[in-house]
């Protein structure tokens, strides 16, 4: 018993996010913010981020890396032969990446999905 609602006539398909937002299923994984160090550009606390191990982290491509066993979200900056990892809060300092700690590149941020 009801009314119809006026948005059916908008429904054009039913919506699959993993269609839209993964491009690479065997390779993504889903990862859920906890901290503030991204959020200047949106990401913030309890966001859950798309994250690709197939692509390739360029210059300038928010990342997901492993520093000394600790994960981390950054902006990814490559000057000459240098390679750091960038917050986008100013209370974060960069963090060089080197041949001598234990870092590692998980994969490159596609999406983010966060609530209203």
């Amino acid at each position: 018993a009801g009314f119809p609602s006026p948005a059916d006539d908008y429904i054009v398909e039913n919506i699959d996010l993993n269609k839209h937002l993964i491009t690479h299923p065997t390779a993504t994984f889903l990862l859920r913010v906890s901290g503030d160090a991204m959020m200047t550009i949106g990401i913030n606390r309890n966001d859950i981020l798309v994250v690709d191990k197939s692509l390739t982290a360029q210059n300038g491509k928010i990342v997901v890396a492993a520093i000394n066993g600790e994960l981390v979200v950054r902006k990814l900056k490559i000057l000459k032969k240098e390679i750091f990892l960038i917050s986008e809060n100013k209370d974060y300092k960069p963090i060089k990446i080197d041949g001598e700690d234990d870092n590692i590149i998980w994969g490159v941020v596609t999406n983010v999905i966060h609530k209203c």
